[in-house]
């Protein structure tokens, strides 16, 4: 692929100046555009050469959403050649997200042949447990992110199978369920703050 859109708003070098690496490092919204849109297509190329199509995807994500959220992962670029560093950076994470998925195992436990079996569950835990699910999709839960919940948690199944299911890109699919878990979690968190006072 060639230079992504806006690459001639990077520094005319590939060797960035001190002030725009400490801009970089500091985290400033209009630098770490730049670097989005001026090497999506470099960080594409290299994942493609690993993985296809929504793992691609996935890792991409990965790439940036880790740049936009650690500015140890920033920090690791100590000025240079930044496309150098952001192939090394996306072949790595394509690497190691290969790595991973490789031992993933499937989620339905007839497929385990058997080695799988659910402990029994007291019945008022199992109906307190179902209480809560029901008032958290009902209460909690926006409707357009109902069936995302439903495939994933609830009937477990993997990103891949829930993203076909719907008619999603697991990119899209990842994000909704990454803010699926805050709602569920601050849901959580909250109820156990109640019953604690």
């Amino acid at each position: 692929m060639g230079r992504g859109p806006c690459e001639g708003r990077l520094p005319a070098t590939l060797a960035p100046s001190s002030d725009w690496v400490a801009r970089f490092h500091a985290g400033d919204r209009a630098t770490l555009v730049q670097v989005y849109e001026g090497y999506l297509g470099t960080v594409t190329q290299v994942v493609a050469q690993i993985l296809a199509d929504a793992d691609s995807e996935n890792v991409i994500h990965e790439v940036f959403f880790k740049l936009l959220a650690s500015r140890g992962a920033r920090e690791s670029f100590k000025g240079g050649n930044l496309a150098a560093w952001l192939t090394a950076v996306a072949r790595n994470q394509a690497i190691d997200y290969t790595r991973r998925h490789s031992h993933e195992l499937p989620t339905d436990p007839a497929a385990l042949g058997g080695l799988v079996q659910r402990d029994p569950v007291d019945p008022e835990i199992e109906a307190e447990c179902r209480h809560l699910l029901d008032v958290f999709c009902r209460e909690h839960l926006p409707p357009r992110w109902a069936t995302v919940f439903e495939a994933r948690w609830l009937r477990q199944l993997s990103q891949r199978e829930a993203a076909r299911e719907l008619g999603i890109r697991r990119t899209t699919l990842a994000y909704r369920e990454l803010r699926i878990r805050r709602l569920l979690r601050r849901y959580l968190l909250e109820e156990d703050d109640e019953h604690d006072e």
